[in-house]
């Protein structure tokens, strides 16, 4: 099974931009298709963003289209989430979570291995 380690959260004010990294150990992560979800205190996780596993297609939830990026490095076993044009709803913890079957799901049920999160803040 792989391993999910995300970084690159913290505070930042509204319109500024972040870069979450999820370093993956373990097993060929060029096998799995890979997705961000976030939550917020009280809310339900919700997907954000995801790619297949060559990096060819990414999917975004409608809120951060358009101003979020998904994209992944193979050899560097790293997966990225580039977040521009941040606004306080998008305050979170950020979860990277790795999907083995062939469909990219936008349903966190089907992801079956999940990184610890990194907390995003956007201050108004």
């Amino acid at each position: 099974q792989v391993q999910l380690v995300e970084s690159g959260g913290g505070l930042v004010q509204a319109g500024g931009s972040l870069r979450l990294s999820c370093a993956a150990s373990g097993r060929t992560f060029s096998n799995y298709n890979m997705g961000w979800f976030r939550q917020a205190p009280g809310k339900e996780r919700e997907f954000v963003a995801a790619i297949t596993r060559s990096g060819g297609n990414t999917y975004y939830a409608d809120s951060v289209k358009g101003r979020f990026t998904i994209s992944r490095h193979n050899a560097k076993n790293t997966l990225f989430l580039q977040m521009n044009s941040l606004n306080p709803e998008d305050t979170a913890v950020y979860f990277c979570a790795a999907d083995g079957s062939l469909l990219v799901h936008t349903n966190r049920r089907e992801y079956s291995t999940w990184g610890q999160g990194t907390q995003v803040t956007v201050s108004s």
